[in-house]
């Protein structure tokens, strides 16, 4: 109760409270509609692409009837951004119940035990090993989504070692976002872009690994220094009164007790869980699974592995209803945010923004034009958060383009990468971003006063790349 009157208190103090994250999606939506009325309709041909994808004709853009926005499309449209989320809202479901469950199983509180031991010495150092490994895993297969499954684990070992949500949230997220921008390996972003651009996939390696190195050192750097001053004071984590109850839960001792011990049902139940991770790599790795699979795979995983360990079905179908409710906030986010999309693309006004923009592009000189095209990427992120999905509709325009301005169709492919990356960890309509800070219990106001600072050195090292890669003419 205390600490509740102290958050008020200190609330009440500030001049201006950030508007609740479904308040700012919703003015999102009603600016979205209202745009439908001023912005022509246009709209691209799709044809096969890749790997039986859809893409664009970037010649045939034509413009249509304008189709504004009416009143049914617009109450509608949250419930449409539901459905139209529904993979990733349920996956969100999914992942909060399989570790409700794990966590009643006691394996969770064993690990963390055992591990906030070895590095209790040295906590910081979990944060670099922990951080190159899922920067590295991401770099190579693309899933960014991984973070869905690393932060429900991180948050009670942070705790334990005197960190925050933040902390943990972070060593998942800006690892595996610093991954992903600069893929070496990536199919989803670094493979499909060169495809779509007619680029041989996986040339120009050298630089991308050199823009890896440097993103990762800048966000690990980043991390580590935030998360010392959380250890040496914890009052001025941004998450301090919201951890209350964590640290209740999780920071029990000094590690001057007894270690926890693990009985032989526990023992057999996670080596499971390691055999589960391991089929769930090999699927995402070799038979391309995804969201559906993994979160079937997540279900089967629940079950068996609370079963072994000592759990009845009711005792397991407990644990999942926990989970659900513990995510329920962040998967629904999820759809109101998707909500956005569905009403820039229902007023046929998606295609006209990209077809102007690129417009703009065209007419900026060539070591502009890397630049500018790294910013039109980043801001059409917003309204198409998906890799892929913005790779398909942008690429087959910026490629051509790329060539009359005097751009390199390799640079074009890295201003796409370095644009679609570091806006997922700032906006809103961003689901998996936004399903992984919710499992975390950390409010995208808070995120983004931690965040932002690293937004903006991370522009500054993506311009500083994409300006060297015009110069030496990279290809």
């Amino acid at each position: 109760m205390a600490e509740h009157k102290k958050t008020g208190a200190k609330s009440k103090g500030r001049g201006f409270t950030m508007p609740h994250i479904y308040v700012i999606l919703f003015v999102f939506i009603i600016l979205a509609s209202i745009a439908t009325y001023f912005i022509p309709a246009g709209t691209y041909d799709r044809v096969p692409g890749p790997d039986g994808r859809t893409t664009i004709d970037p010649d045939s853009y034509q413009s249509v009837e304008q189709s504004p926005i009416g009143l049914t499309e617009f109450m509608t449209a949250v419930p449409r951004g539901l459905i139209e989320a529904g993979e990733i809202v349920f996956f969100t479901f999914i992942i909060g119940g399989l570790f409700a469950v794990i966590k009643k199983t006691g394996l969770i509180e064993i690990g963390v035990d055992k591990l906030t031991r070895k590095f209790s010495k040295n906590s910081i150092m979990i944060i670099p090993i922990l951080f190159v490994l899922f920067a590295v895993i991401c770099s190579l297969i693309g899933t960014q989504e991984l973070s869905l499954v690393y932060v429900p684990i991180l948050i009670p070992l942070m705790i334990a070692l005197r960190y925050d949500s933040i902390v943990a949230a972070g060593t998942a997220l800006i690892a595996t976002t610093a991954g992903f921008t600069t893929g070496f390996l990536n199919p989803v972003n670094t493979g499909l872009g060169q495809r779509l651009s007619d680029v041989p996939v996986f040339s120009g390696i050298e630089f991308r690994i050199i823009a890896f190195v440097v993103f990762v050192l800048i966000g690990m750097i980043y991390l580590m220094r935030y998360a010392g001053k959380v250890k040496k004071n914890p009052e001025v984590s941004l998450v301090y009164y919201d951890d209350a109850e964590k640290r209740e839960q999780y920071l029990k001792n000094n590690f001057t007790g007894d270690p926890l011990q693990i009985n032989n049902r526990q023992k057999v139940a996670s080596v499971l869980l390691l055999l589960f991770f391991g089929v769930l790599l090999y699927g995402v790795l070799t038979q391309g699974w995804f969201m559906i699979e993994m979160a079937g795979l997540f279900i089967v995983m629940g079950v068996v592995v609370g079963r072994v360990a000592g759990l009845n079905f009711t005792e397991i179908c407990f644990g999942f209803n926990e989970g659900f409710r513990d995510v329920l906030v962040g998967a629904f986010i999820i759809g109101v945010a998707r909500a956005v999309g569905v009403v820039m693309e229902d007023g046929m006004v998606m295609d006209t923004i990209v077809n102007n923009i690129g417009s703009v592009v065209a007419g900026l000189p060539a070591v502009f034009g890397a630049v500018g095209m790294f910013f039109f990427q980043m801001l059409f992120n917003f309204l198409v958060p998906s890799g892929s999905g913005q790779a398909l509709v942008t690429m087959p325009i910026m490629a051509p383009l790329s060539d009359l301005i005097g751009v390199t169709r390799q640079t074009a492919v890295l201003a796409y990468q370095f644009g679609d990356g570091v806006g997922n960890l700032l906006y809103p309509t961003s689901g998996y971003f936004m399903a992984t800070i919710a499992l975390a219990g950390i409010s995208w106001n808070k995120w983004v006063r931690f965040y932002l600072p690293l937004f903006f050195m991370w522009i500054g090292t993506a311009i500083v790349f994409l300006v060297i890669a015009q110069l030496i003419q990279w290809s």
